[in-house]
Parts: structure tokens; sequence; C-alpha cells
């Protein structure tokens, strides 16, 4: 896959291969079935992946391409937080999980929300 991006790009691979080397750039191909990264809200997920691996001057750094779906995350509702927040403000079981739900889970905002 580097080699067909070079070509795309005008660059000969040979070329572009000892000119990183003198730069003291290594590039690795890795084999992935699927990437994942996690975020806070999704997981931003990378099938049929080409991932390349490349390392200047000790820093390495990865360079990746395919197939990209997003999928949102369930939030999780912690028994403890819904507890804590029926106690500080009398509300019912439901009212505290859709209002952690509204607030992404934090208990502090939940509760000034629905002491409003």
């Amino acid at each position: 896959m580097v080699r067909g991006y070079y070509k795309m790009m005008g660059i000969n691979p040979r070329d572009m291969q000892r000119m990183m080397k003198k730069l003291g750039m290594k590039q690795e191909n890795i084999e992935a079935e699927e990437v994942i990264i996690k975020t806070k809200d999704n997981n931003i997920i990378i099938r049929n992946p080409d991932v390349v691996k490349v390392n200047m001057a000790g820093q390495e750094s990865f360079q990746i391409s395919g197939d990209i779906s997003i999928e949102e995350k369930k939030q999780e509702i912690k028994e403890e937080d819904v507890s804590i927040i029926i106690e500080q403000t009398g509300k019912t079981r439901e009212e505290a999980i859709n209002a952690l739900k509204e607030t992404n889970g934090d208990i502090a905002e939940a509760i000034i929300k629905l002491k409003e």
C-alpha cells in the first residue's frame, strides 16, 4: 500500500525509501485487521486498515487509512450515582437517571439541574 501511495504522489518508491533512510526515518507496515480509536463519546472504527508505523528520531507515529465508521458509546449509569442524586434532590429514580443521561454522567451538574 505504501508503495502505491508514493506512486500516486509521483515519487519513485525506491527514491522515497532512500530519502527516508538518509533522514533517519524508518517505516514499517503493520498487518492489522481493525483499528479502534476510543473517544469520550464514541468509537472510531477503521476496518480493512492500511497501517504504517513511522519512526523518526525516536518518535513513533502511525498513519492509518481504511473504511471508517463511528459507533456511539452507550452511557453507563452507575447505581451509586443515581442514589446520590436521589438523596440530594428528593427526585425519583427515573428523574435521576434522565438527569445523568442529559449531563453525560456529571453528578454535580445533574443535581443542580434537578434542583432548579
